[in-house]
């Protein structure tokens, strides 16, 4: 099991939040830490993650998700669908606590994780469904949906679309710029916009793919 290290993690998570200009206080950031070590903990076990090394989860997992954060400043009530160990969904939690933030994942024991960081990282903004997004049903709709590299857009938007608010948006979070996946999505949608992020540390390419229904014609 890799052991981590929150003291030598602590100045790389920091020097990145700073270069994405990102608000975060000190209590915030060993949140964050504390939910590293807690996942690098559980991935020995139940296999949360492919990446092992925890520098490497810093890059590759909090400031990938912490780099998309902005995006959400506005919204009220997120839903993260396959949200697998957490990501974007604990950063988001995390840097708004204003924000409520529910996770979806088919995975019973990723979602057991998910309850477990919850509980341990005090969170009152988080709530966890274990289930397929299709079929789940909520009081209050989302204003905002979002996946980290959970499926093709059209079944992302197909599968969870009955959730989304009536003024909501799907912000997707992905690698390469999904040009066939946009040319190919369901009718009645529309991207509104490709934002390319940079990710402190990260060598690759990642987008936000926002996404609305078409306006009705007048």
């Amino acid at each position: 099991m890799s052991h981590v290290d929150s003291a030598a993690l602590k100045p790389v998570l920091k020097s990145g939040i700073e270069e994405l200009g990102l608000d975060i206080s000190d209590a915030q950031l060993e949140q964050m830490l504390a939910y590293l070590t807690l996942l690098s903990k559980w991935n020995s076990v139940y296999n949360l993650t492919a990446i092992r090394d925890p520098k490497e989860m810093v890059k590759q997992h909090l400031l990938d998700s912490l780099s998309a954060a902005p995006a959400f400043k506005e919204a009220k009530n997120v839903l993260d669908v396959g949200a697998g160990g957490g990501l974007p969904g604990m950063m988001l939690a995390i840097t708004y606590p204003q924000l409520k933030v529910a996770m979806i994942d088919t995975v019973s024991k990723k979602t057991a994780f998910l309850n477990q960081a919850k509980t341990e990282l005090g969170l009152k903004n988080v709530t966890v469904h274990t289930g397929r997004v299709e079929a789940l049903q909520v009081k209050d709709k989302f204003d905002v949906i979002t996946s980290r590299a959970f499926s093709d857009l059209s079944n992302f938007i197909n599968w969870s679309g009955h959730l989304l608010a009536e003024d909501g948006q799907f912000i997707a979070m992905k690698g390469v710029a999904p040009n066939q996946e946009i040319d190919s999505m369901p009718a009645g949608w529309q991207v509104e916009k490709l934002q390319p992020l940079t990710v402190p540390g990260l060598q690759a390419e990642r987008h936000l793919v926002f996404i609305k229904k078409t306006p009705a014609p007048a």
